[in-house]
């Protein structure tokens, strides 16, 4: 019988720590993407076709080509290991929708700031919302091949302190997407354990 490659397969019998992750930013930037590229099951899409009716209220002028829209939110798992396994949501990017963050905001663990070096002022809001939230995150700069902006640029651009990681990354490639979230699986652990060593110190 040939495999359905479709099938979810089945978690490791060692899996023990699930981790709620976040994935946000503007519209369009990518967050779609990055869930159906790494994701180890067929994710869950809330996509509808967007019609000349939402032209009035999605600004679309560097999306020309996105042809669908996410409504409520995007799902994919993966295991990073046989004990860590990341169940991922896909935040909705229009603005009309952003009153759904703060629901998908409860229990996440962390976040993924995806951002588009040409319009990063679309990542302001996302990166408002989790710091009130006191929710840790990264910054993915997904690659567009748009206007350039060098690291320090995009920090300076988005106001990130020094002590959040901003990382490249592009979106379709599993391989790449997969190094974001180990990246903010990595920042998790680091801020856990310093703040472990506060709380222990004399």
């Amino acid at each position: 019988m040939t495999p359905d490659p479709e099938a979810r397969p089945p978690l490791h019998s060692t899996a023990a720590h699930g981790l709620k992750i976040v994935i946000v930013g503007g519209f369009g930037v990518g967050k779609t993407t990055m869930v159906r590229a790494v994701s180890d099951i067929r994710p869950l899409n809330t996509e509808e076709t967007m019609t000349r009716a939402g032209e009035s209220v999605d600004d679309v002028a560097d999306v020309r080509g996105k042809t669908t829209t996410t409504i409520a939110f995007d799902f994919g798992r993966i295991s990073l290991n046989e004990e860590t396994v990341l169940y991922l949501f896909g935040a909705p990017g229009q603005e009309r929708f952003w009153f759904l963050w703060d629901r998908l905001f409860s229990g996440t663990l962390g976040a993924v700031v995806l951002v588009d070096t040409r319009r990063l002022s679309d990542s302001w809001y996302a990166i408002d919302r989790l710091e009130a939230h006191g929710t840790p995150f990264i910054v993915a700069r997904n690659d567009f091949g748009g206007r350039q902006h060098t690291a320090q640029q995009v920090r300076e651009a988005l106001d990130l302190s020094e002590d959040v990681p901003l990382v490249e990354c592009d979106a379709r490639s599993r391989e790449s997407s997969r190094d974001v979230l180990l990246a903010l699986v990595h920042h998790l652990y680091a801020l856990s354990t310093a703040r472990a060593a506060r709380e222990t110190a004399p």
